[in-house]
């Protein structure tokens, strides 16, 4: 799964890279937008979307909420998606037809299982060539009666791990490159190539070092987060 992801880079730059407009309002600019190092479930996000006018970004909250949800609390149910049945699972598949989103991000983090540890070695992950990593997502909205305005929320889509990936998780963030992020916000793109593209990522995409255990706990934001630690071994 995908848990917790690292956005440090300013609005500019992802802008750039994606190509696309600023939607998110004056006020958001100001008060919502700050380097993030340890983004968590149920906050808020930049994410990439297609509108009528063209790409752009806006900030939606961390865990899908389907319009048919009964409250907000099915979110914790949906901070990911499986790549293998997002197209048919009911929470997921109106979105994945209509509703596809990019998720921007530095990095990543991932755990470790350590067999005879009582701890797990949390590792961050980033591409190699220091570019912005394109998770391929989802976006809803849900607006129950009585709710003035609507909560916009999404999921970031995993895969199997590739084989570099493996030692540490077996699922993978399904990471786009530049075609795949174009052809994932198409409207027109059918159904079997949206579903390839939701593949591991090359094997030399992505370098990764481990880091502290702070990072588990979401309170924790700060560059500190991402110092290189040596990392705990396997006990025999």
């Amino acid at each position: 799964m995908c848990g917790r992801y690292v956005l440090k880079s300013a609005p500019r730059r992802i802008l750039q890279q994606f190509g696309v407009v600023d939607g998110r309002g004056e006020t958001s600019r100001s008060e919502e937008w700050r380097p993030r190092f340890n983004l968590a479930p149920s906050q808020f996000a930049p994410v990439v979307r297609s509108d009528p006018q063209g790409a752009r970004l806006d900030m939606l909250r961390w865990g899908l909420v389907p319009p048919w949800a009964h409250d907000e609390t099915f979110a914790q149910r949906t901070v990911n998606a499986r790549g293998e049945t997002a197209s048919r699972l009911p929470a997921f598949r109106a979105a994945f037809k209509a509703r596809r989103c990019i998720v921007p991000a530095d990095g990543f983090y991932e755990w470790q299982y350590l067999p005879g540890s009582t701890h797990k070695q949390p590792w961050y992950i980033h591409r190699r060539d220091g570019e912005l990593l394109a998770f391929a997502g989802l976006w809803e909205h849900w607006q129950p009666r009585g709710r003035a305005e609507a909560l916009h929320t999404f999921t970031i889509i995993t895969t199997e791990a590739n084989a570099w990936m493996t030692p540490v998780h077996t699922r993978m963030p399904a990471i786009l490159d530049a075609p795949g992020v174009r052809a994932w916000l198409d409207a027109s793109t059918p159904p079997e190539a949206l579903q390839a593209l939701l593949a591991p990522a090359p094997e030399d995409a992505l370098d990764r070092y481990p880091v502290g255990r702070a990072v588990g706990n979401p309170r924790n934001d700060s560059p500190e987060l991402l110092e290189p630690v040596q990392p705990e071994t396997a006990r025999s």
